[in-house]
């Protein structure tokens, strides 16, 4: 109880406690000696897992145009492939967000693993029989498995960041995703076209199915760490009562000693979380980021091929697939923390001002044509898209959901953002083969839709964090 007592001495109440049921913030939480690095040593473990996921996950966009050309697809028929394994990942979400729950973040995220190694290998066979079919069933399974990691990694990292630390955590979250793709965009060229080792040993150009085996060894190795370093919540770690537990319902005094404060019922989880507005405004705004953020990662490579004919060895393509995750990044990083500080723990104000920016980008790109315009407006939709992407994917779901149900509230608004991904799978591979022109045309609608559900879930959410944050008091 020290820690406890210390920690909340240290926190203020802000300008609106008075319409808002006398909220009090934490400035910087007074931690016991090494939990800060634990937590760190906790978290970088994870991160690294679900940095090995992305690997898995956008490999396809780069193999996209290899597996056109030699198996005779359109761009319609790769779309299904992209489809299935959105479709298949947003259903996963639901049902494993409420697994998560029960079962616990760490399992949830080695199965995961498991699983995306297992369907990569797999994938990567599948190249030696062509089968369209085969493609679609195996990415479709590989989606929902790796459906266990997002709701497994955020429940986790729920029991040990505080509320006025989850925008930076999520910011973070975003680094860890963006660090997986500048991963796969900077090893997946190199193994198409070859790369020598320090001199001494020269790497022929190789197959692309090597784009999905390389990756599902790396994830193996990562996971081999989460497995024996990772702790569920800080109590298993030695470290007793320092984050207040804001799951509905609950209050900080009734948190657990270990997996029971992190473990809910699966009726409790879903009538709770369920019958929350907030949660269903949020989700389908994230639909919107979705379609957006989907659009420009899964197609970004080949539509620079396509339109203008950018090598992915070349300087132009290698700056792109640099600064795409780089100024993600950038984007999550300070939407996360603009939004923990100026904003004192609200997301949705912080995401509408996104969307309305992201919807005048994606209008403005449409109207210039060339290949530098192309990289400017892909890397400025990138950072709008991923910043919406961090706040309201990771930490909104931990503010609605607390430490116990965290994994169904990330599980159901993720969703969303997959079932409004999936339509930057078929629908819009078949208008590219249409028309080139109309890729950003496809996007701009979803900024203005999300701007708007935010500004109608703005309210709500904030009367939402700010009766979690008292009643863990």
């Amino acid at each position: 109880m020290p820690a406890l007592l210390s920690w909340q001495a240290d926190r203020l109440t802000t300008a609106t406690s008075m319409n808002h049921g006398a909220i009090h913030e934490a400035i910087r939480p007074d931690y016991p000696r090494g939990f800060r690095f634990r937590r760190g040593w906790n978290w970088g473990w994870l991160g690294l897992l679900y940095t090995s996921f992305y690997m898995c996950r956008y490999n396809l966009s780069l193999a996209n145009p290899e597996i056109s050309r030699e198996f005779g697809f359109s761009r319609e028929e790769v779309g299904r492939i992209i489809s299935a394994a959105l479709l298949a990942y947003a259903l996963g979400q639901i049902i494993n967000g409420v697994l998560a729950d029960r079962m616990g973040g760490k399992r949830a995220m080695l199965i995961g693993a498991v699983g995306t190694v297992l369907m990569n290998l797999l994938f990567g066979a599948a190249s030696f029989f062509g089968m369209l079919g085969l493609f679609v069933a195996i990415r479709a399974l590989d989606g929902y498995l790796q459906a266990f990691g997002a709701p497994g990694m955020v429940k986790i990292n729920t029991a040990w960041f505080g509320r006025r630390e989850r925008g930076r955590f999520s910011g973070i979250f975003g680094f860890m995703i963006n660090l997986g793709r500048f991963g796969i965009f900077t090893l997946g060229p190199a193994l198409l076209a070859g790369f020598s080792v320090w001199g001494l040993v020269q790497v022929p150009p190789l197959h692309w199915r090597w784009l999905f085996w390389v990756p599902s060894l790396i994830c193996a190795l990562v996971a081999v760490g989460v497995a024996v370093w990772v702790k569920e919540t800080p109590e298993q770690a030695g470290y007793s009562n320092l984050i207040p537990d804001t799951s509905p319902g609950r209050r900080g005094s009734e948190a657990g000693t270990a997996l029971d404060s992190v473990r809910a019922g699966v009726r409790e989880t879903l009538v709770t979380i369920a019958c929350q507005p907030v949660v269903w405004i949020t989700a389908l705004a994230y639909a919107c980021t979705g379609a957006v953020r989907q659009a420009v990662d899964q197609w970004f490579p080949r539509y620079m091929q396509d339109m203008y004919q950018v090598d992915l060895r070349s300087v132009q393509f290698q700056s792109l697939a640099f600064l795409i995750p780089f100024m993600a990044s950038a984007g999550s990083l300070l939407a996360g923390y603009v939004s923990d500080t100026l904003f004192k723990g609200r997301r949705t104000p912080v995401a509408a001002l996104l969307y309305f920016t992201e919807t005048a980008l994606i209008l403005m790109a449409a109207q210039f044509h060339g290949v530098t315009a192309a990289i400017v407006f892909l890397v400025l939709i990138s950072f709008t898209a991923n910043s919406t992407h961090s706040i309201l994917g990771s930490a909104a779901p931990m503010d609605i959901g607390g430490r116990r149900m965290s994994g169904f509230a990330l599980g159901v608004i993720n969703s969303f953002q997959y079932f409004g991904g999936s339509l930057a799978g078929i629908l819009l591979g078949r208008l590219l083969d249409q028309n080139l022109g109309y890729y950003f045309y496809f996007m701009a609608p979803f900024g203005c839709i999300g701007g708007l559900l935010m500004l109608t879930a703005s309210g709500r959410f904030w009367q939402r964090s700010a009766q979690a944050e008292t009643n863990s008091q």
